[in-house]
């Protein structure tokens, strides 16, 4: 064998095995667990994947595994209750496996609500947009990226405005996107929706940097 025909082999084998390390990484097994906490893989479409997701890190164990009422009530700053669900349609028509809500709040008083619902059944999760349209809210979708301390998670932004026949109105800011405890994202696995909606303050950009605060609480890197 030539010299060259050796260094073209050799870059052959190279390629190929970049290859198949690729596939083992977006198709592959169980994640890694990140130093000192767990990653998982999150989207922010549960049916198919999009060019957003990513690996994400977070010191708590937020697969359907584990039990989601573990998350610390304490979470920097903020400091959180759980409310419970009383609409009892919520566990008729989604029959989640497990379901955490809970009100965060910061010294100042500005909370945020965050939503945890796990589940193995395709039938748990809609968007959140199906809601409050269905309720008679107006709503309007987009991207939305989340800096980390390394790297950026991305999420679904939804603005929903509603007026109330006796006077007033409200308006809530919504991020949300779904974690899986693996890149194959197999249902037998299960899957959890995060959800983080806050009333409007002050203006669009300013709830969101406080919504963006809090997920920072919950995830500390992404790839």
């Amino acid at each position: 064998m030539s010299r060259d025909q050796g260094r073209y082999l050799l870059v052959i084998l190279l390629l190929a095995a970049g290859a198949v390390a690729a596939v083992a990484i977006t198709r592959g097994g169980r994640l890694g667990a990140a130093p000192g906490g767990h990653e998982f893989a999150a989207d922010v479409d549960n049916w198919q994947r999009t060019d957003r997701e990513r690996a994400v890190a977070s010191p708590y164990n937020l697969s359907l595994s584990a039990d989601l009422t573990q998350v610390p009530l304490t979470l920097g700053a903020w400091t959180g209750v759980d409310v419970p669900q009383t609409n009892l349609e919520v566990f008729i028509l989604l029959e989640p496996e497990q379901y955490v809500q809970r009100l965060y709040r910061l010294p100042d008083g500005r909370f945020v609500w965050l939503s945890l619902i796990g589940s193995r059944k395709s039938k748990s999760f809609h968007s959140p947009q199906i809601c409050y349209d269905t309720d008679g809210w107006q709503t309007d979708a987009s991207s939305e990226s989340v800096s980390l301390a390394a790297g950026e998670l991305y999420a679904l932004r939804m603005v929903a405005t509603k007026s109330f026949p006796a006077g007033g109105s409200a308006e809530h800011v919504v991020l949300y996107f779904y974690l899986w405890p693996s890149y194959s994202r197999n249902p037998q696995d299960g899957m959890v929706l995060v959800k983080v909606t806050a009333p409007m303050y002050d203006s669009l950009e300013s709830t969101l940097a406080l919504e963006k605060d809090f997920l920072r609480t919950l995830f500390t890197a992404a790839r």
